[in-house]
């Protein structure tokens, strides 16, 4: 769910990156403590009323929303403390990788993948820290991609889906009436674009959220992760042909440069400033990137290209909470306290709004379903297709296609590239 998910923003995922990346992610201070928690220490940790919290940095009303919430829930649960740390995607994963390895991580983390962490027994079930009002509330699509195996690890936090923008102002210039449906039609669109002075269309392939990127594209080539089964099919010849798609577009000019090291927030930015025709854009775009930038930029949304412009199918993102059992269980009590706090409709739409996300709650979609730009997107969530985070091998494939599947559209060969990635699923 990034801006996974991420909902990774997410879309959505400990990542597999080199030693530099873990230090830098060791440099991270934390986050000054809500509530009053000093920043070295754990009050009233040994009683099992103070938690550690680690949450994703989605954008620059993380942090804020946290603290109040922590603020109100500390407030109205004396004696309970949360110490926040706010981390960013690209640290993250190998943050969390380090943490889990030297047994120090946080009694609730927020991240896009859980499932390796249920297999090791490292974390409650849902129905453990929440109570049964709580799990009734969210809706049954995030309640099944929340399992491992036959129970409920996950605990879905927030959502999104993807969908295609195009800037008016530059079709128009390009003498286009209308969004391209087909993969022909988008080259040939990008070919119009190109001589305008845009960049036709961006295409984050770097380490942000390379791997959902990837998938927009193969799941309406009629490709994927896996096969109908739920069997690996990483190397199967509609993804080769779908990474031969986008090496042709990048080798044409018809991309920004680099894409294997372009992050999506790079590309979002950039379109928010009317530098990019057209991209693969999430349901946060606007509040996020384009409002802060230019809110009279003129944008359309619709489904995203398919290869024959038959089925057009939308990538689903899920971001979750997760509660680890630490201490013999010790923190059991002080960890659903809070969570059952931050599931509170008032506290979900809060955040929901901020960021601009869809609800993974019937409350806080109830709460939600007026606004006109946001049903585009739940219209668009029956045909959602999702990453197997079920899988418990979906950690070491999200992170190995962040740091390689770029390259395939540089100097690799896309067969190889994605047969590496098959055998990471395999042996994982």
């Amino acid at each position: 769910m990034k801006r996974r998910h991420s909902a990774h923003r997410g879309a959505g995922r400990p990542r597999l990156i080199g030693p530099a990346a873990v230090l830098a992610a060791l440099a991270v201070a934390a986050a000054p403590a809500a509530g009053g928690c000093a920043k070295g220490g754990l009050p009233n940790a040994a009683e099992g009323k103070g938690i550690r919290f680690v949450a994703a940095r989605y954008d620059d009303g993380t942090r804020p929303y946290w603290q109040g919430v922590i603020r109100d829930f500390e407030a109205r649960n004396p004696g309970y403390k949360v110490r926040l740390e706010v981390v960013d995607w690209e640290q993250i994963d190998a943050k969390t990788k380090r943490e889990v390895q030297t047994r120090q991580q946080p009694d609730v983390l927020n991240l896009n993948k859980f499932s390796d962490f249920a297999r090791d027994g490292l974390l409650y079930r849902a129905d453990e820290v929440l109570s049964p009002r709580t799990r009734a509330d969210f809706l049954p699509v995030f309640r099944r991609q929340s399992r491992y195996r036959d129970a409920m690890y996950g605990i879905p936090f927030i959502s999104s889906a993807r969908l295609f923008f195009y800037n008016k102002d530059v079709f128009a210039k390009a003498g286009l009436s209308r969004p391209p449906a087909t993969w022909d039609d988008v080259r040939a669109d990008a070919e119009k674009i190109r001589r305008t002075g845009v960049i036709p269309l961006g295409l984050p392939l770097g380490p942000e959220e390379a791997e959902a990127e990837f998938f927009m594209w193969a799941m309406n080539n009629g490709g994927g992760w896996t096969d109908p089964s739920g069997r690996w099919a990483i190397d199967q010849p509609a993804n080769v042909d779908t990474l031969n798609f986008l090496r042709g577009l990048t080798k044409a000019g018809l991309t920004q440069p680099n894409p294997e090291t372009t992050n999506r927030k790079d590309v979002f930015n950039r379109f928010a400033q009317g530098q990019i025709g057209m991209l693969n854009g999430a349901v946060f775009l606007p509040k996020g990137f384009i409002d802060p930038v230019n809110r009279n930029l003129r944008y359309g949304v619709a489904p995203l290209p398919s290869r024959h412009g038959t089925t057009h199918n939308t990538l689903g993102v899920v971001d979750f909470l997760m509660a680890f059992r630490r201490d013999g269980g010790r923190n059991r009590e002080a960890v659903s306290r809070f969570l059952d706090f931050v599931y509170r409709k008032d506290n979900a739409v809060r955040f929901l709004r901020t960021g601009g996300f869809l609800p993974v709650t019937r409350s806080a979609g109830r709460e939600l379903s007026a606004d006109p730009y946001l049903r585009e997107f739940v219209k668009a969530l029956p045909n959602a297709r999702f990453a197997p985070t079920g899988a418990p091998a979906w950690q070491a494939v999200d992170g190995a296609a962040k740091q390689y599947i770029g390259t395939a559209v540089a100097a690799a060969d896309p067969a190889t590239v994605l047969r590496r990635l098959q055998r990471t699923a395999e042996r994982s």
